[in-house]
């Protein structure tokens, strides 16, 4: 485990040395064990174990962090750290302001982006934390852009100032995630307290927060997704707060803001559907997305949109539609028979029907692959054979 003296030795030339060694040891063998045990006799068990442990660590935050083999991390930080494409997304907002507070900045993953254009108070309770915040700002040449500051988010001494803050509250205890905004680390009813002290405010939630719980409060609802997956939600309050509800979709950046959904009425399967990204659907904008490009839900609690000819969006994937009919596994199976498909991809919206079990039944001996979407359409179980369009 990482300790402030560990990571203190890995700053020094020793410490890159084990680091290179720990690097290469893995290449050999990427037990931790034995990759540690290797480096043991030159630089002892602890720092071996520690370079070991970062470079296994750097290997895992890639991802997230481009540059992170330059970057020092703990386990549980690494699991919450927000990916840098999505905290230079959030920083962007923010400007270039004077001044930014970073209420909560375990590692730094959106300290570091705040301070390519603003000085930084990173806060965290965690020393150790802070401790890598700084080493990380120093690896990137924003030592003099971070003032690290060790303070209890729950005794903060906020006067009336003209400042903007981002809050991302611990979401995790005892290795579960916490759902509820108010057991989050600090509680979002704490909070929410330092709004009269503060010109603007991000907090950062779960993707998978309860919308009965945040509707009501005065801010704008932002869910993001990255490649595809949904990765968090942002409330903005204040001067930072743009509009009602929004999705964004990375890693292009595009983004639908709306409010109140408009009434488009539901109509056929079409030539073409749509299938809404994540951001897009937990921010309940798919009827927004649907006026936008001229499309209609097939069915009024189904998500997929239908359009007489494709659209280039990056709000979702679209698919042309080879065959659509009622659902039935002898005439699916007949289907894919006659039109040679052999591996078959089972998608599911809105249908009853099992994708696992579907695929196994069908006993398929084509050459080809094929995808078929179960959903339902005016009520009935459906099947549409499909293709991606690119």
């Amino acid at each position: 485990m990482l300790t402030p003296s560990l990571l203190a030795r890995l700053q020094t030339a020793e410490g890159e040395r084990a680091l290179e060694s720990a690097a290469t040891a893995l290449e050999a063998d990427s037990d931790f064990l034995r990759a540690s045990q290797r480096l043991t006799p030159a630089f002892g068990d602890r720092l071996a174990r520690a370079a070991v442990e970062q470079v296994q660590l750097r290997r895992h935050a890639i991802g997230k962090f481009p540059q992170a083999e330059r970057l020092f991390f703990t386990r549980e930080g690494l699991e919450q750290a927000t990916a840098e494409p999505v905290a230079r997304l959030r920083a962007a907002r923010f400007g270039d302001r004077q001044r930014v507070f970073d209420f909560g900045c375990g590692l730094g993953g959106d300290a570091l982006q705040l301070a390519v254009a603003s000085q930084v108070v990173a806060i965290d309770r965690d020393p150790l934390r802070l401790r890598i915040v700084a080493a990380n700002a120093g690896r990137l040449g924003l030592a003099d852009r971070i003032q690290p500051v060790e303070a209890d988010l729950h005794r903060l001494p906020l006067g009336v100032q003209d400042i903007v803050a981002f809050c991302d509250p611990g979401r995790r205890s005892g290795g579960r995630r916490l759902r509820r905004v108010d057991d989050y680390e600090p509680p979002l009813r704490t909070i929410l307290g330092w709004l009269p002290h503060l010109a603007g405010l991000a907090v950062k939630v779960s993707p998978a927060v309860r919308l009965d719980e945040v509707v009501r409060l005065d801010c704008e609802i932002e869910f993001v997704s990255l490649g595809g997956e949904l990765k968090e939600g942002v409330l903005w309050f204040g001067v930072l707060r743009r509009g009602q509800r929004r999705a964004t979709v990375l890693p292009v950046g595009a983004t639908l803001e709306g409010g109140d959904e408009p009434n488009v009425e539901v109509g056929p399967i079409a030539d073409y559907l749509l299938e809404p990204d994540p951001a897009i659907l937990r921010a309940g904008l798919v009827m927004t997305l649907a006026a936008a490009l001229g499309a209609h839900p097939i069915q009024e609690d189904v998500s997929f949109l239908s359009l007489g000819s494709p659209r280039a969006t990056p709000f979702g994937r679209t698919y042309r539609v080879l065959e659509a009919s009622p659902f039935r596994l002898k005439s699916l199976q007949e289907t894919l028979r006659q039109r040679g498909i052999g591996r078959v991809t089972v998608k599911r919206r809105g249908s009853a029907v099992e994708p696992e079990a579907i695929a196994r039944r069908l006993r398929l001996r084509g050459e080809r692959d094929g995808l078929v979407i179960l959903t339902r359409h005016r009520g009935l179980q459906t099947m549409v054979l499909a293709e991606r369009v690119p």
